[in-house]
């Protein structure tokens, strides 16, 4: 018999006007060529362009004069190419080039998927009963980038969800490389994106064992500036898209949760940051962190990197290390286990492993843990998010890919000090694309990327046929009940 499922009247949907403020080049060459027709305006002319433009775009953007201003620095080299002293524009002058360099990039429009769920840190000011939480989604725009974006949602006694609506605006951080890199495992990672051996072979011989990335930016454009052929230059760039990998993100302490959004910033990221699987990570000494393991996507390489917070202000970005780091789907458990941290991922595509480690971004060693069994998850099994932990082992939401290539939601549960053992799996799915959700970006796809334990059961946000995402909820105890029945099915 299937559990009785309820699927929350609760949905949440992409919104087309919430739009980003971006950064837009089309090469040095046509750059200067625009650079040179501001510049040949009078300063009335150019007023003339640059107020009406600061008018009507600051109702859409917070501080749009800090944006162009940041926009057209980007450019300061190709503005001092032409002959021409940074120092000498005029605030005016900049904020039009700015303007040129800046194009409107509506982060929702495409579709809204692919929810995480966390308890949030602030649980001030509740009653008995409720509770405060912070859900991720990945938001798809043009041309299928994909970014992390927040809502904050409260649950109330009866398990009732309500999502608080977004604002108006929305912040991009500011990105500060500031890492310091080890050598070894950089140049592992930058061999595993498929840079050139010989390149780096004579980048690593220029660095200490520790660099930070100004060393790394001096010795890689020294280099590349005594290269002739075009495509080696290419090679000197992809070291530094790599080292944009590892970085720190600040948001101003004046946006709202929902104003804050995690956009690609590096080359290795460019079509996308996908699917963040955050975690409420319990330390040994009882201090909290969240992490959240995601996928960068650059059209053809998939890097699985780990963001750290604990108050969704400022973030640290890096990279995972190691042959378990591989592919989509890695999730780490809320705690470390006998000692060591514990992640379930899917290498090879299809089946779900799990493996140990003593450093949070280095994993080797990869134990395979489930494989398909069941005609609904024939083609591939993985997870949904963080393992949660319950009185009766470790709770995994699965999702299986079936005929039709349809994913359902299913659910495991593993033994809490040996998680390799498997104590139940639900034979049937746990939750299915019903007629109202197999419509959408991708049809006849139910989709999780993490769930929460509240008031005795268990809620699932889910992302439905990749468009917008909703809510399932189920009786906890009934759940455990039947996963630890279903062992004979093992």
């Amino acid at each position: 018999m299937r559990l009785s499922i309820d699927r929350k009247p609760v949905k949440v949907y992409p919104d087309p006007k919430r739009v980003i403020a971006r950064f837009f080049f089309n090469g040095d060459d046509r750059a200067k060529e625009v650079i040179k027709l501001v510049l040949k305006l009078s300063k009335e002319e150019v007023f003339g362009l640059i107020s009406p433009l600061l008018q009507e775009y600051s109702k859409r953007h917070r501080n749009i004069t800090k944006i162009l201003a940041r926009h057209c620095k980007k450019v300061k080299y190709c503005i001092e190419a032409i002959g021409v002293d940074y120092e000498s524009l005029d605030k005016y002058q900049r904020l039009l080039i700015g303007s040129y360099f800046t194009h409107e990039y509506s982060i929702e429009s495409a579709a809204f998927f692919n929810p995480s769920i966390v308890e949030d840190p602030d649980q001030t000011d509740l009653v008995e009963g409720e509770k405060r939480v912070i859900i991720s989604f990945r938001a798809v725009g043009e041309g299928h980038i994909s970014s992390v974006v927040f809502r904050r949602a409260l649950i109330d006694r009866d398990n009732n969800i309500t999502v608080i609506p977004s604002g108006n605006y929305i912040d991009e951080a500011e990105v500060i490389r500031n890492a310091v890199y080890n050598k070894k495992l950089f140049l592992k990672k930058a061999a595993d994106s498929m840079i050139d051996i010989d390149v780096l072979d004579e980048v690593g011989n220029k660095l200490e064992d520790k660099f930070d990335y100004a060393q790394l930016r001096k010795v890689s454009i020294d280099s590349k500036n005594l290269q002739t052929d075009d495509l080696k230059k290419l090679e000197y760039d992809k070291i530094l898209w790599l080292s944009d990998t590892y970085h720190e993100m600040s948001f101003s302490r004046d946006t709202d949760i929902s104003d804050r959004v995690i956009f690609p910033i590096s080359e290795f990221e460019r079509k996308g940051i996908e699917d963040a699987r955050f975690v409420r990570f319990i330390k040994e000494d009882g201090d909290i962190i969240y992490y959240a393991t995601y996928t960068a996507f650059d059209g053809a390489m998939i890097m699985p990197k780990l963001l750290q917070t604990t108050d969704f202000y400022d973030f640290k970005v890096s990279p995972l290390h190691g042959m378990g780091a591989q592919n989509k789907n890695l999730a780490l458990f809320p705690r470390k286990i006998n000692g060591k941290y514990a992640m379930m991922s899917r290498i090879d595509g299809w089946n779900n492993y799990l493996m140990y480690s003593d450093k949070i971004n280095v994993w080797d060693h990869p134990v395979k843990l489930q494989h398909p069994e069941f005609p609904w998850e024939y083609v591939q099994i993985g997870n949904c998010g963080s393992p949660i932990e319950t009185e009766a082992g470790w709770l995994i939401i699965t999702h299986g890919v079936g005929p039709m290539r349809r994913y359902c939601l299913g659910a495991s549960l593993l033994d809490i000090d040996d998680p390799s053992i498997e104590i139940g799996r639900l034979s049937e799915p746990l939750v299915i694309p019903n007629n109202d959700e197999r419509e959408g970006y991708v049809p006849n796809v139910l989709y999780s990327c993490g769930s929460i334990i509240h008031n005795g059961e268990l809620i699932i946000p889910y992302g439905l046929s990749d468009y917008c995402s909703s809510f399932a909820a189920v009786n906890l105890e009934l759940l455990l009940d039947k996963l630890r029945e279903s062992k004979s099915n093992l």
